[in-house]
């Protein structure tokens, strides 16, 4: 059913216009080597909110690790990335971000028309804590892509909002977020985790394997680890062009695919 519900999903425009609504020639990643250098463009995709993921990631996870009806959950859901998808895929998406800006711009985005049987959720929530809002182990999969730490910050005055913390009081929230992925997850299910590291003072925290290390103490098992060639990154022309530049430039990220 899949492949058929796939070839057949069209966005439908006033007017009459019908477009596919599928990336072209898309094939599913086969080793743990990721690199995009287009950020896909299909659907309703745009690369205009600052440090979100290309759609190719969140597709390639919901295809790899689920079936169609499946509950796929993206704790940091941002400008709606993951919830487009759950939607061309026929997943069951729910987004949860405490930017209300952001889920705005999540809604607009998985307004479109298809055939899916599955309309996204957006619901504001902190997620280091969905108790109330996430029952115990009725999720699929987890996709979370947090802020790192405090290099991009997206709000200046939500108080949850992770982005705003320096790196000891973060890492002690993504504590408590592991436990609470952990809690909401069916058992044999996964959690994957798009991080990346950063550079302070010119000198690299490996704020990737700090994550990765809380969710194996957490209790979860490394089913796979995932380098993400970083591409089409503003700084980096501006650092590469810096002659007082004494470091490499970071290129990658980390997606942690961790089962229950």
């Amino acid at each position: 059913m899949g492949a058929t519900f796939i070839s057949c999903l069209f966005l439908h425009f006033e007017g009459g216009m019908n477009l596919k609504y599928e990336p072209e020639q898309f094939e599913l990643e086969e080793t743990t080597i990721w690199s995009f250098k287009e950020r896909g463009k299909w659907a309703t995709h745009i690369g205009d909110y600052r440090g979100n993921c290309p759609p190719q990631v969140p597709r390639n996870l919901i295809l790899k690790y689920t079936k169609e009806g499946d509950v796929v959950l993206d704790t940091f859901c941002g400008s709606g990335t993951t919830m487009v998808e759950t939607k061309l895929l026929n997943r069951k998406g729910f987004g949860i971000d405490v930017n209300i800006g952001a889920l705005k711009i999540a809604k607009e985005r998985i307004s479109f028309k298809s055939n899916s049987l599955y309309e996204p959720k957006l619901i504001r929530a902190d997620a280091t804590n969905l108790k109330g809002i996430v029952p115990d182990e009725c999720i699929d999969l987890i996709f979370a892509h947090p802020p790192y730490a405090n290099i991009i910050k997206y709000s200046k005055d939500i108080k949850e909002d992770l982005s705003r913390l320096e790196i000891n009081e973060f890492l002690e929230h993504m504590k408590q977020f592991s436990k609470e992925c952990f809690r909401i997850l069916k058992r044999d299910k996964y959690c994957a985790v798009l991080i990346g590291d950063i550079r302070k003072n010119k000198n690299v925290i490996p704020l990737g394997f700090y994550i990765m290390n809380i969710f194996i103490e957490t209790g979860f098992m490394l089913k796979e680890m995932i380098i993400k060639e970083q591409n089409n990154c503003k700084k980096t022309e501006y650092w590469r062009q810096n002659q007082k530049r004494d470091f490499y430039l970071l290129a990658h990220e980390y997606i942690f695919i961790l089962k229950k």
